[in-house]
């Protein structure tokens, strides 16, 4: 496994922010459901957008795992 191309798989800056991010609008949306609030709803599915929008953008700038050899499939 330690050979495995993508050693470093979800360790990067972009995956954390990304995972953090969404993470936090996933309780935002949690706790909209539990008071019954459509507002706090939508501002938590927001921040879930804005949070892969940003580790997508942090990985382009070179914050990400560099792509791998893509796998090969059956033949």
């Amino acid at each position: 496994m330690a050979d495995h191309p993508h050693d470093n798989h979800g360790k990067t800056p972009a995956a954390w922010t990304a995972v953090t991010v969404v993470t936090l609008g996933f309780l935002i949306g949690s706790i909209a459901v539990l008071v019954a609030s459509v507002w706090l709803f939508v501002a938590g599915v927001v921040v879930i957008i804005a949070g892969a929008v940003a580790g997508k953008v942090m990985q382009m700038m070179g914050l990400g795992a560099a792509p791998g050899p893509k796998a090969a499939g059956p033949q």
